[in-house]
C-alpha cells in the first residue's frame, strides 16, 4: 500500500507515493501514452505528465520520481481527484497476488512473470478517451490508428492545465455533435467514425459503469463496438487483468506460438491455452509483448494507408 503524504496550495495539490519494491515505472504508464507523440500525455526523463477530463473539472496529472518515492502533482480543477486516483493511474493498486503462482504453470510464462515483476496495470477510471482510442485501432495498422488519435486529439482538444503543455482528451459532447465527415480528413473512415459518435453520444452512461463487466456489456451493446474494443479499453480503465482481446490480428497467434508452439491459432485455441491463467489472462498476454514474443510472420505488411485520400 502507498503512504500518502498530502501538500497543497491554491494552484497545486502533491501526493507522495511509495511503490513496491522493483516497481517499473515507464513499462507500466506506457500503455497510457499513444507511441512517440500524445498530444495529452507525455512520458520522459521528467516522468508522466497526463491531462484528463475528471468528474469535477480538468487537470493534469504529473508524477516524477523523488528517491524512493514518487510525488504526483496535479494541476486545474480537477486537482483533488486526480490525486485521490493518481496511485491507480500509475498502477499501484493493481493486486498481483496469487499470479506467481499461476504463472509457474508455464516455464515461459513464469520465466516472464519473474522478469517483469515490477510492471503494474494502470487503471485511469475514465473510459470514453481510451474508447475512442480503442475504436481508431480497429482493424488498421497501429501507425494509421495513431496518426487519426492525434489528428483527432488536436482538433478537438483544449489546453490542459498546468505547466505541462497538453491537450485535453476530446469532450465527447463536441465528438457525438460532430458530422461524421468531418472525421475523414484524420484518415477515419464512416464505418468507424460512426462507432465513435455512438459512443460519444452515451459517454455518461459508460463512465458511470462500476467495473469492467458492466462497461464491457454496456460498450458491446452498441453497433460497432465488440469484444476486442471492449477489452482494449477496460484493460487499462478498470485495471482488469483478465480482459483479452478477442478478435486481434497477432495476439491468437503469439498466445499459440509462445504457450504450445503452434505458429498460428485461433482465438478459441488462444483462450483454450490461457484458461490456466485465468483471472490473469489479459497480463500473460501483456507479458508477451512485453518480452517480445511474437509468431513466425509469413505474409506481407498490412499497408498504410490515408482514409483522407479516398
Amino acid at each position: 500500500m502507498s503512504a500518502i503524504r498530502w501538500h497543497s496550495d491554491p494552484v497545486t495539490l502533491t501526493r507522495r507515493l511509495t511503490p513496491p519494491e522493483r516497481y517499473a515505472f515507464g513499462a507500466s504508464v506506457r500503455p497510457l501514452l499513444v507511441p512517440k507523440s500524445d498530444p495529452c500525455g507525455r512520458f520522459d526523463a521528467g516522468g508522466l505528465a497526463l491531462a484528463m477530463r475528471t468528474p469535477i473539472g480538468p487537470a493534469s496529472l504529473i508524477v516524477q520520481r523523488s528517491g524512493a518515492e514518487l510525488v504526483a502533482t496535479g494541476h486545474g480543477p480537477g486537482a483533488a481527484w486526480a490525486m485521490e486516483t493518481a496511485d491507480s493511474i500509475i498502477g499501484l493498486r493493481d493486486d498481483v497476488g496469487g499470479f506467481p503462482e499461476l504463472a509457474v504453470r508455464h516455464p515461459l510464462v513464469g520465466r516472464l512473470a519473474r522478469t517483469f515483476s515490477g510492471v503494474r496495470l494502470p487503471a485511469t477510471a475514465r473510459l470514453f478517451p481510451r474508447l475512442l482510442r480503442a475504436i481508431l485501432e480497429q482493424k488498421v495498422t497501429g501507425k494509421e490508428a495513431h496518426r487519426s488519435y492525434r489528428a483527432v486529439c488536436r482538433r478537438f482538444g483544449v489546453p490542459a492545465p498546468g505547466p505541462a503543455d497538453l491537450l485535453l482528451p476530446p469532450d465527447p459532447a463536441e465528438i457525438a455533435a460532430t458530422a461524421y465527415w468531418e472525421f475523414h480528413p484524420f484518415g477515419v473512415e464512416q464505418r468507424r467514425t460512426e462507432a465513435l459518435l455512438r459512443a460519444a453520444r452515451v459517454a455518461d452512461r459508460l463512465e458511470r459503469c462500476v467495473d469492467a463487466a458492466e462497461a464491457t456489456a454496456r460498450m458491446t451493446a452498441l453497433p460497432g463496438i465488440g469484444p476486442w474494443t471492449a477489452a482494449e479499453t477496460v484493460r487499462f480503465v478498470f485495471g482488469d487483468p483478465d480482459a483479452v482481446s478477442v478478435g486481434d490480428f497477432h495476439i491468437p497467434n503469439t498466445v499459440a506460438f509462445a504457450l504450445a508452439g503452434e505458429a498460428r491459432g485461433t482465438d478459441e485455441r488462444m483462450l483454450e491455452l490461457l484458461e490456466p491463467f485465468r483471472g490473469h489472462r489479459g497480463r500473460v498476454c501483456d507479458l508477451l509483448a512485453l518480452g517480445g514474443i511474437t509468431a513466425p510472420k509469413f505474409g506481407p505488411r498490412m499497408p498504410l494507408r490515408s482514409f483522407s485520400r479516398f
